[in-house]
């Protein structure tokens, strides 16, 4: 039996990137007067970039940084203010978007069979505390550890973040297993040598997914369930052999 679960956030535990933070840092630009607006297509261009900060800069890069920030500093401040105000706005609306089917079913299998907990995301720690509290009490107190945001220099698809999950449980990558949604995230987590289970979301149903065991439209929740905590179980030690 696996002994660690890790889960990412976005895309994963809530299909947040289209309806949350698309919505959140749209309103974010308006709130501050900035005339930017991202559709759906060209948030998904933006998602190969990891990170809300790095997201809105690269966007600024490309089409034009609003007027005042026009030194490095002025252009700081603004990033920072801006992913404040965003981060409140999703806190909002996560509150009114369903968990993924399947997760809540997977976390009480883990729980009852005395898998460990985490979760590994670039999003801000007060958004991923948002997703988790529509998890229910019990189930938020079942995670062991949660790294977020800006908690390792580089993001995903670098390992880092993966490697501090590893060396917060104190377990080889053998006796854990990842569940993520993104090309970005599959390469953060098979480059800390952990196996790695995706369910697509919205927006990467197209991307390359070589490397994992196995691919998932969703978990499932009965009658229609597609992965049990046994199924991880066995396709990490797969993977480890």
């Amino acid at each position: 039996m696996v002994k660690a679960l890790i889960f990412d956030c976005d895309g994963v535990l809530v299909d947040t990137e289209r309806d949350a933070h698309r919505v959140g840092f749209n309103r974010a630009f308006a709130e501050h007067g900035i005339d930017a607006e991202w559709d759906v297509d060209l948030y998904g261009r933006l998602l190969l970039v990891a990170g809300g900060k790095e997201r809105m800069r690269a966007y600024f890069d490309e089409f034009g940084w609003p007027e005042g920030a026009d030194t490095d500093e002025a252009k700081d401040a603004l990033i920072i203010d801006l992913h404040k105000t965003k981060t409140r706005i999703t806190s909002e609306i996560v509150t009114e978007l369903p968990v993924r089917p399947g997760i809540l079913r997977i976390v009480d299998e883990a729980i009852e069979a005395g898998v460990r907990l985490g979760v590994c995301t670039t999003s801000n720690p007060k958004f991923i505390d948002a997703v988790l509290d529509l998890f229910g009490a019990e189930r938020k107190a079942a995670f062991e550890f949660v790294h977020a945001g800006d908690v390792v220099a580089k993001k995903k698809p670098a390992p880092d973040i993966y490697l501090l999950a590893l060396e917060t449980l104190g377990l080889p990558a053998g006796d854990c297993i990842v569940i993520e949604d993104s090309r970005n995230g599959l390469l953060a987590a098979t480059g800390a040598g952990l196996p790695t289970l995706i369910t697509t979301s919205t927006y990467t149903m197209e991307e390359d997914f070589a490397e994992a065991v196995q691919v998932v439209p969703e978990l499932g929740d009965a009658p229609n369930i597609n992965i049990t905590i046994e199924d991880l179980g066995r396709l990490a030690a797969q993977a480890a052999a």
